[in-house]
């Protein structure tokens, strides 16, 4: 069957601006990865426009094979000590406000990478012009000694994907699992708490990947019930013919509607259309907290 032909309001522009030039070429000279151009994310010629990048940690291949993701998967590297100096260089040298650091799955490592999540966030706030830091972190296999390593180290934003409703995990999520997600953010809040750290919380979804109503909204509350400050809400776009199918396009209407019930749920701020990642404007997501 032929793919689906994507709505109008998918399109982007081809960025063509001078700062993504110059942000693509930082990230290369420093030999970095960044989620914007492994998983194919819509909105980079946006983001690297304002000198923004979501930095991806400990390489670019993935222990995990999820079917509706484009990061590469199979044998992985060993960490590169080096990698956190390296990216609080490219963050002083694009004069970053706020930095989103993520990685690949590294289910091989004893701590999941925690560690290095630490060790990144401490090398970007060593820099006397102190960025705001904000980490998208795996699962961490439900450890939360890992979740506790990242919250203690000096982060301002705790991010985990849910990624989808629970019905589809083992169709688009088959190496995660869905309570143990919630779990993790539950436990990343209560430390912060327990420490007396001003943290946020943070999650995102996708939709169009077959969820109802129902289930989608059984979610977001799911995720207030673990109080999640903040939440993004976009579309699955299908990396290419060897993943999951798009089941429908969600009309930008249908999001609006959305976010203004998951807001009246008492959400710090929802970001909600169709092409919202979990970094997308991420730097205003904390305005006002």
């Amino acid at each position: 069957m032929a793919e689906r032909k994507h709505p109008d309001w998918i399109k982007v522009r081809a960025p063509v601006s001078p700062e993504y030039f110059r942000t693509k070429a930082i990230l290369g000279e420093l030999k970095l990865h960044s989620v914007c151009q492994e998983a194919c994310c819509p909105n980079i010629g946006e983001c690297f426009s304002h000198r923004t990048a979501t930095f991806m940690l400990m390489g670019d291949v993935c222990t995990r094979n999820c079917p509706y993701c484009a990061v590469a998967h199979g044998k992985v590297r060993p960490l590169d000590a080096d990698e956190p100096r390296r990216i609080a260089e490219a963050v002083a040298r694009l004069g970053l406000q706020h930095v989103v650091v993520t990685s690949v799955d590294r289910d091989d490592l004893a701590d999941g990478g925690a560690a290095h999540f630490a060790a990144t966030a401490r090398a970007i706030k060593a820099n006397p012009e102190q960025a705001r830091v904000e980490v998208l972190v795996p699962d961490f296999q439900g450890v939360f000694a890992s979740v506790e390593t990242v919250v203690e180290s000096p982060i301002d934003i705790y991010n985990h994907n849910i990624e989808t409703v629970p019905s589809l995990y083992r169709a688009v999520r088959p190496g995660g699992n869905y309570a143990r997600s919630l779990g993790v953010i539950r436990h990343a809040k209560d430390v912060a708490r327990k420490i007396g750290k001003p943290m946020f919380t943070k999650a995102g979804v996708m939709l169009g990947l077959g969820e109802s109503n129902d289930e989608l909204l059984g979610v977001i509350r799911d995720l207030r019930g673990v109080e999640c400050d903040i939440l993004t809400l976009g579309q699955y776009l299908r990396p290419s013919a060897a993943h999951i199918a798009v089941a429908r396009y969600v009309h930008p209407s249908e999001f609006a509607e959305i976010k203004s019930a998951a807001l009246a749920l008492g959400f710090h701020h929802v970001e909600s259309g169709p092409l919202v990642r979990s970094s997308y404007h991420a730097w205003e997501h904390v305005q006002g907290g």
